[in-house]
């Protein structure tokens, strides 16, 4: 007889519910969009418990006592059952969670969201979770096989998704529902459903049908349908023994399959026809309790004697293994053992894969094969269950219809396995991306949050807009812009808003700028992509634009909109950046495998030298993660951080590689908290970021807060005294090498940042010096004054020697004399290819002073008269640069010229005459550069016609101040007279002993010099 339908009631008010049974089908459990949650004892019960969850509930599954439910507030929440107490947040979404679900144990549950996550979470320990990303709209619904193995997802992009839990990857996907933006606009829910037990089949609704695959080889298997259904399937329920399978569609229709004869058995119809949203089997299978969108409940009673075939479709099922010998291999007291035995075992024996397709059949559009176990021959015919042959609902692949009897194919010949690919699985490439954004699909959006401004977008029913805020209002008001061409990517530069949006069947891809900083009158233009090339990635420079495009080229533009330079990719585009002339591009290099990418990155210099920094490397990433994060330090270091949240920083000075500076996980309170990077900075050294509770990245509304998180270089033993410097050290020349590159890019920097950096790591030498000679490790001694300066070097020896370790000492000694030679000859190899030079210039007259120029004819009275070439040079305002790239911050003494002594005039006459002789004539063959200037100064002395006896001489600092002052005060031109002295006193205490020598030496040598044509040209005058 056919089942009973009982009459409808109110359960909730008017919106989407759902509906589960207990353990034990005691109570029916019901949640609809008025927040709560009701537990009927019978469907007459006029006096449900009802629990209030939140403003709106949208799912519930309950098991072993644990009620969970998926709330309006983004979050997934436990409450105890039958009492209703909570007992806390299972997790967190950015939007709302539209579906949860059990597993077979109620150890583990699964929830998928609008933010296009599904996430499976531990009961017992909420922390341990696994996240499945690679869907592109929001999810519909999550379904756990009952092996635990693999999870189903339907979303609103149009596909179902079956996932490997355990690698977290894809293993099958099927585009088979209508796509859809949202859950409220999608003409189905698609609830999917694995076959209890053994799980071998997955149920899924497709328009007016029910398509079952095959979990062994993910291959579509059959479809059920009926000539009642008219409107799209909305919800599928297993019966509780794994035979029979139930349907709810949008039109109010209630159907029940016998799955293994392919006959639906039981039609019902909603006394209202409202849509069916809910269904739920009871534990016993003699009830289904289901609801609809209005908020009421209903049952179907009596649905295991629906089908007076029934029991006769079990009989003729056992006699049909009878005359197929197949007692020896099935019990007769249960027949779920049938299927249940068939998908558990993947032996060649047990589980033979009956194909009559060509080979190639066998891979389908994943790239995994359909069936890991083994595969036969052709020939061979499959052990599987068949079931009847029913024209127009049934449909078995490989199997050619027959008639419409109902059979059980057996196996003929031995099964024959071949070889199958068991190594790593291929990864699904990273989508592109646009740093700092949040996803697509929310109304309000970030389209861009970088260090210059934040750019928002709307997408609702008031208003499709985009607004931007400049974080210094002295770069540009804010702005509000129609979003009349649906631009959907953004970048903010200090000159202009770069916005693009992808094409259509009717439009093509364009690309949009609004050169705010422009001087004329037309501040935006438009560009269109040729039919069919859309925009992946973009970024702004300063003073360019650059495009990734579908076509694998980057398109550069300048900020004016003329078209530049093309160059193609060797993969498809993830992401880009740009900082000030630099332009960093990340790309799939290839196919990535076991959950890892395989990411490219070129770095381009787009100055006026125009060349290509990094030529392709792949980018390091951790394992099992995708890039997150692409940009650039405020002072133009590349930077990226992936899904794992480390952060990495490009090494210039180690040969263009990648070095992690911190781990955002060490700062998160939960495993589902993370940090979302929106601005790095070098000095000072801060990662600044936006903390999400439960989500990978914030709300619009309210505007999040900043932290500031510090970084930290993976050095081991860190808690030691001793890695606690050595990591101090490192980072400080890793955060400081971006002066050198600045400087060399001619930009200016700071001068005394520098210098205080350069300080701190010598310090931190000295104080790791200190700390080995303690523990006696007088090698590592050595090796850490190797990195010191010179200065610094006298400080070490004069700490070993007070600290009685002389063989310390003079190892130092050696040291301090090696660098002081070195510089020597840095010194040296710089000057004298100018002397020689200036010697070959004047080949006809021999060997000449390198030191002796010509005049021109404008001399007085005609004559050649000898100078100095340092006459004409000027001495650089700019610091030395010191020995291994870091100032000598140690206090050398200063060196000053001895006061000579009084002269008689006669004297200074035969010196000023000697003046004259050619230096070649007195510097000897073999003779150091030091050797040299002591040797000049010997034969050197004034020559001023001024009383020398009267005059008090110069010290060697008033001579350099004197040479300087001009640098001091261009460098500071509000210096009164006593800040110019002691601005020049701390410039000269940075000077080397050896540098002091050879300044005073030629300061002197000029100031003798210039006096001596003075005292000539006095001399001709009279």
């Amino acid at each position: 007889m056919p089942c009973e339908r009982k009459p409808m009631r109110y359960g909730h008010s008017e919106g989407h519910t759902d509906v589960c049974f207990d353990d034990e089908g005691k109570c029916i459990v019901t949640c609809g969009s008025d927040g709560d949650v009701r537990i009927w004892e019978s469907l007459d019960d006029d006096d449900p418990k009802s629990i209030n969850v939140g403003e709106k509930v949208y799912s519930v599954a309950l098991k072993n006592g644990k009620l969970v439910t998926a709330v309006s507030n983004n979050t997934v929440q436990i409450h105890t059952f039958p009492e209703g107490d909570p007992d806390g947040i299972l997790t967190r979404f950015t939007t709302n969670a539209n579906h949860v679900t059990f597993n077979s144990s109620g150890s583990r549950v699964a929830a998928g969201s609008s933010d296009f996550i599904v996430k499976i979470v531990e009961v017992v320990d909420s922390s341990q979770q696994k996240t499945l990303r690679g869907h592109d709209a929001p999810i519909l619904s999550v379904a756990l096989d009952p092996s635990d193995e693999f999870l189903a997802s339907s979303s609103c992009d149009g596909s179902v998704t079956v996932w490997s839990i355990e690698s977290q990857t894809q293993v099958a996907q099927w585009k088979i529902i209508q796509k859809s933006s949202d859950v409220s606009n999608a003409k189905s829910l698609c609830r999917l459903a694995w076959q209890p037990h053994s799980g071998k089949l997955l149920a899924v609704p497709v328009d007016l049908t029910v398509q079952l695959y095959d979990k062994n080889t993910w291959t579509h298997v059959s479809t059920l349908s009926d000539d009642l259904i008219t409107q799209v399937v909305n919800v599928v329920v297993w019966s509780p023994c794994g035979k029979f399978l139930a349907a709810g569609t949008v039109g109010g229709n209630l159907l029940i399959w016998d799955v293994e004869a392919k006959l639906c058995i039981e039609r019902q119809k909603h006394e209202k026809g409202f849509t069916v949203c809910g269904m739920a089997w009871h534990p016993s299978g003699v009830r289904i309790a289901y609801t609809d969108t209005e908020g009421c409940l209903g049952l179907l009673e009596g649905v295991s004697s629906s089908s007076p075939s029934s029991s006769s479709t079990v009989q003729s099922t056992k006699v049909t293994k009878e005359k197929n010998d197949y007692d020896d291999l099935f019990d007769e007291d249960d027949d779920r053992m049938l299927d249940e035995g068939m998908s558990d075992s993947r032996s060649p024996v047990k589980k033979p894969v009956m194909e009559e397709d060509d080979d190639d059949d066998l891979m389908p559009a994943t790239g995994r094969p359909r069936n890991r176990g083994s595969f036969l021959d052709d020939d061979d015919n499959s052990q599987d269950v068949c079931v009847s042959q029913d024209a127009g609902s049934v449909k078995l692949d490989g199997v050619p219809e027959e008639d419409g009897s109902s059979a059980i194919l057996p196996a003929v010949g031995p099964a024959v396995s071949r070889p199958v690919y068991e190594g790593p699985m291929p990864t699904q490439p990273q989508r592109a991306f646009q740093p700092g954004s949040t996803p697509v699909h929310l109304m309000h959006r970030f389209m861009v949050w970088n260090s210059v401004g934040i750019v928002r977008g709307y997408n609702d029913d008031q208003d499709n807009a985009i607004d931007v805020e400049f974080h210094d209002t002295a770069v540009h008001h804010a702005m509000h812009l129609t979003n009349t061409l649906g631009h959907t990517m953004a970048d903010l530069s200090q000159e202009a808003v770069l916005l693009a949006c992808e094409g259509t069947d009717e439009l093509a891809s364009k690309i949009q700028c609004l050169h705010f900083s422009c001087w004329d009158t037309h501040k935006d233009w438009i560009v269109d992509l040729p039919k069919g090339e859309d925009v992946r990635a973009l970024c702004l420079g300063q003073g360019w634009a650059a495009v990734a495009t579908s076509a694998l080229m980057v398109r550069l533009f300048s900020i004016g909109g003329v078209q530049k330079e093309i160059f193609s990719l060797p993969g498809a585009a993830v992401c880009m950046a740009g900082h000030g002339e630099q332009l960093l591009i990340v790309y799939h290099r290839g196919t990535g495998f076991d959950g890892d990418q395989a990411l490219g990155v070129q770095l381009l210099q787009l100055g006026s030298k125009r060349r290509q920094v990094i030529h392709g490397e792949p980018l390091p990433l951790s394992r099992k993660s995708y890039l997150a994060w692409l940009g650039f330090t405020a002072e133009g270091t590349p930077c990226c951080i992936d899904s794992e949240g480390v952060v990495r920083m490009l090494n210039r000075t180690l040969g263009n590689t990648w070095t992690p500076v911190c781990n955002t996980r060490d700062s998160c309170k939960s495993r589902s908290d993370h940090y979302w990077v929106v601005g790095v900075h070098e000095n000072p050294q801060q990662l600044r970021c936006i903390p999400c509770k439960g989500s990978r990245f914030p709300p619009t509304l309210p505007r999040p807060a900043v932290a500031v998180l510090p970084f930290n270089l993976p050095y081991c033993q860190t808690t030691t005294e001793k890695g606690q410097m050595e990591e101090q050290y490192w980072r400080s020349m890793l955060f400081h090498n971006h002066f050198g590159f600045l400087s060399s890019s001619g930009y200016e920097i700071d001068s005394e940042g520098q210098s205080q950096a350069e300080k701190e790591q010598q310090e931190l030498l000295m104080k790791m010096f200190a700390l080995s000679c303690k523990l006696e490790r007088e090698f590592r001694c050595v090796e850490l004054a190797e990195m010191m300066t010179h200065s610094v070097v006298t400080l070490a020896i004069r700490y070993a020697s007070r600290s009685r370790r002389m063989a310390l000492a003079q190892r130092l000694s050696e040291l301090a004399l090696e660098k002081a030679n070195q510089f020597q000859e840095e010194e040296l190899e710089e000057e004298e290819p100018t002397y020689q030079r200036l010697a070959w210039n004047s080949g006809r007259e021999g060997r000449v002073n390198p030191f002796k120029v010509r005049v021109s004819s404008s001399s007085p009275a005609g004559q050649p008269r000898t100078t100095n070439v340092l006459d004409s040079m000027t001495v650089s305002s700019r610091k030395p640069t010191p020995l291994g790239g870091t100032s000598k911050q140690g206090k050398a003494p200063v060196l000053k010229p001895l006061a000579p002594k009084p002269k008689s005039k006669v004297l200074c006459v035969a010196q000023i005459q000697m003046f004259s002789i050619p230096h070649s004539q007195l510097f000897l063959p073999g003779m150091t550069w030091s050797s040299r200037i002591l040797s000049s100064r010997m034969f050197s002395s004034d020559a001023s016609v001024e009383n020398v006896e009267n005059r008090k001489p110069k010290t060697g600092f008033q001579l350099w101040l004197e040479e300087n002052r001009k640098s001091i005060l261009a460098d500071n031109p509000d210096f009164e007279e006593m800040d110019v002295i002691k601005e020049g006193m701390g410039r000269f205490r940075t000077l080397s002993a050896e540098e002091r020598l050879v300044r005073l030496f030629l300061l002197e040598h000029v100031t003798k010099a210039n006096n001596y044509l003075k005292k000539k040209k006095i001399l001709n005058d009279h």
